[in-house]
């Protein structure tokens, strides 16, 4: 499918990087979901989250995707407005 935007720099919280560190499984999740989130597949947003990210593309707005993959902590993957910075974090640390 290819990238849609840039990401700019990318960084994740304690936890998540934590737990990627500790666990291969939950590293892939990342890097999957990050290729996911690059190419426009927001993961697991309603049908209304999904068409403002569509929105927001043009529009050089924030991007928000949400992941989740059994046996794994959700994660939310944010794309600042100005595509300066992405960031992965868990959705209690937002």
């Amino acid at each position: 499918m290819g990238e849609k935007f840039l990401t700019g720099r990318l960084v994740m919280t304690a936890g998540v990087a934590e737990l990627g560190a500790a666990n291969e499984s939950f590293a892939k999740f990342v890097r999957k979901s990050l290729q996911r989130h690059t190419e426009g597949d927001w993961g697991d947003l309603s049908a209304d989250d999904k068409k403002e990210n569509e929105y927001a593309l043009g529009k050089y707005l924030r991007l928000l995707s949400a992941y989740e993959h059994s046996g794994h902590p959700k994660i939310w993957i944010i794309t600042e407005a100005d595509r300066s910075l992405t960031t992965v974090l868990y959705p209690e640390d937002y």
